[in-house]
């Protein structure tokens, strides 16, 4: 006999438990994005590589080491999306999207990224995505981090989770304190870390959140952005500030959170709790500015959030089984024949139903119990011969005969 292949590394098989908090997360997601009139989108689960080595940067990691990127049958490079943002940038540019700007923008779904997997960290991920394409003001940053905190709240783990928040300024702010980092960094390159010199030559904002324990007293004794702040990028920042107070979402300002690559501006945020580990966020983004006009269309304004749907599932309370309002048990062909035509019409009526198809009648009243169904609807020879079903509460053991016309009703009404 052939050996059953395994599950590939990295992937994971939802049935039960993970999978209802999975579903949780995603229903919440949807439910509260409409609330802020954000559209559902969708793009490509593959692109071309391109779209990524030019939004993520050729030097980074993920583009470097992480994407799962191959050649098809014509020649053309692609590669599974390892995040959302790049793809719709992407759309939003060749699909014609500029005329409905401001666009408030939603999705959902898996993600690749070939890298060790660990506690809430896979190859094949997933997570949620907001974007507000089309303006730059302070206020779709606002409304940004205000859908999240509810998201949290929503999903009942906002008590644990702080919003770390910084700014990293518009261009003329970010170049000069850009340039006060590198100078600080290289004067004191022989106490950095090889990690963090090889980001000096690439990305030396990063150096900032080294996690190096030696990386630390120079990324503490950094240049601050705020002492290169523009006018401009603080009175920015102040509205976003304010925004969020008058919204009571809670945040603390973290100097060290920035986004190394470049068409990242302003506004920089991560929801982050303890109860994970190191890996500790769980939603994150800022403010893209430059990321549009680096694909190669006009300079547009865009902010926006990932957030990984493993991660909130794990922070959850286990969501209930979804329970069928009635199950029925026939017993009998006449029965079953009875039961097929019952069933189609409880569900027709919106009804959740199941059916009891084998074993003897006690095994299939245990089964409806614990299915956690309201009713077991019961059927025989007998009942079929009367035209009636015997209904049974299965929390008290009430059981009352119902003619089959008005098995819908007395159902739909509990």
């Amino acid at each position: 006999m052939a050996q059953t292949p395994n599950r590939i590394r990295g992937t994971q098989d939802m049935l039960g438990e993970t999978q209802r908090a999975f579903a949780h997360v995603v229903d919440t997601f949807d439910r509260v994005r409409r609330l802020y009139g954000f559209q559902r989108v969708e793009v490509p689960v593959f692109e071309a590589t391109a779209v990524f080595a030019r939004s993520l940067g050729e030097t980074t990691d993920v583009v470097s080491k992480e994407m799962y990127s191959f050649e098809d049958r014509g020649g053309d490079s692609l590669t599974l999306r390892p995040e959302f943002t790049a793809g719709i940038a992407r759309a939003y540019l060749t699909e014609g999207w500029q005329q409905f700007t401001p666009l408030k923008l939603a999705t959902h779904g898996p993600l690749f990224r070939y890298e060790r997997p660990q506690k809430g960290r896979f190859r094949q991920f997933h997570q949620l995505d907001a974007e507000i394409i089309g303006t730059d003001q302070p206020a779709a940053d606002v409304e940004l981090l205000v859908l999240g905190q509810q998201l949290l709240e929503e999903l009942g783990i906002a008590d644990g989770v702080t919003l770390n928040l910084n700014t990293l300024g518009d261009a003329e702010t970010r170049t000069g304190w850009r340039n006060a980092l590198v100078a600080h960094f290289t004067a004191n390159r022989d106490q950095l870390s090889e990690q963090s010199l090889e980001r000096l030559e690439k990305n030396p904002l990063r150096i900032l959140d080294s996690k190096e324990a030696q990386d630390r007293p120079i990324a503490d004794s950094a240049p601050s952005i705020d002492d290169y702040l523009s006018v401009e990028a603080g009175n920015f920042f102040e509205k976003v500030t304010r925004g969020l107070d008058a919204a009571n979402v809670p945040w603390t300002r973290d100097p060290r959170l920035v986004r190394g690559l470049d068409y990242y501006r302003h506004t920089a945020f991560e929801f982050i709790t303890d109860r994970l580990g190191a890996q500790g966020t769980v939603l994150g983004g800022g403010r893209y500015d430059g990321l549009i006009g680096q694909l190669g269309g006009p300079e547009t304004p865009a902010v926006g959030w990932a957030a990984g749907i493993e991660r909130l599932a794990m922070l959850i309370a286990q969501p209930a089984p979804e329970a069928p309002v009635a199950v029925l048990v026939p017993m009998g062909a006449a029965a079953e024949a009875q039961a097929i035509a019952l069933i189609a019409e409880l569900r027709r009526a919106g009804i959740a139903a199941d059916m009891g198809f084998s074993g003897n009648m006690k095994k299939r009243m245990t089964r409806a119990s614990a299915s956690g169904a309201t009713f077991a609807v019961i059927l025989g020879d007998d009942e079929v011969a009367k035209g009636m079903a015997s209904v049974k509460r299965l929390a008290t053991g009430q059981q009352d005969e119902v003619a089959f016309g008005a098995i819908v009703g007395a159902l739909g009404n509990g």
